[in-house]
């Protein structure tokens, strides 16, 4: 697998081996000892999520405020641009954002390391979205970032996103404790 670096400060996009042919293909989506070797994931995963969304749907930017959740994300079907935000105060990529596009084609997953905010907007017709959590979600600990803050920028690939009322509350940027 290639590992890539991004602007956030540990958050790595990776594309996996696939092997392929006219039958279809393989490929590992998770292996412990290699993925914390190459990504120095020194964590456990406690969760599985499997999300399916609509076209325009645009979830985030979520958070754990007090048990921040390590998230490896990839689409199984459709297409999703995919973005981090650095929350973590004494990071060197503090307020920072990166976005990446992952496909059911591309197979590429992203590494959000613990005290990010994440969300997604969604391309396809439908997309279904899989991560993997280093800790339980809390819905008492739950935060929520603008998606649209002009302090963070985020380029989204939408102007009219389809929100959650949750998201359409989020918080701006310079109102997190």
């Amino acid at each position: 697998m290639q590992v890539i670096d991004t602007p956030i400060y540990g958050a790595k996009v990776i594309q996996p081996k696939v092997f392929g042919d006219a039958r279809g293909f393989f490929l590992e989506t998770f292996e412990k000892n290699r993925y914390q070797q190459m990504l120095n994931i020194d964590l456990d995963f406690v969760q599985d999520n499997h999300s399916r969304s609509s076209k325009g749907v645009l979830r985030g930017l979520h958070f754990q405020k007090t048990r921040p959740q390590g998230k490896l994300v990839r689409v199984v079907r459709g297409e999703v641009y995919d973005v981090a935000v650095d929350i973590r105060r004494d990071s060197p990529s503090y307020g920072k954002w990166f976005g990446v596009l992952l496909t059911e084609d591309n197979k590429t997953q992203f590494w959000l390391p613990p005290g990010l905010a994440h969300g997604f907007a969604v391309l396809s017709d439908v997309a279904d979205f899989e991560y993997k959590c280093t800790e339980y979600y809390q819905p008492s600990d739950e935060g929520c970032l603008l998606w649209n803050d002009p302090v963070l920028g985020i380029e989204w690939p939408l102007e009219s996103p389809l929100l959650s009322e949750k998201d359409k509350l989020g918080k701006r940027f310079k109102e997190l404790d």
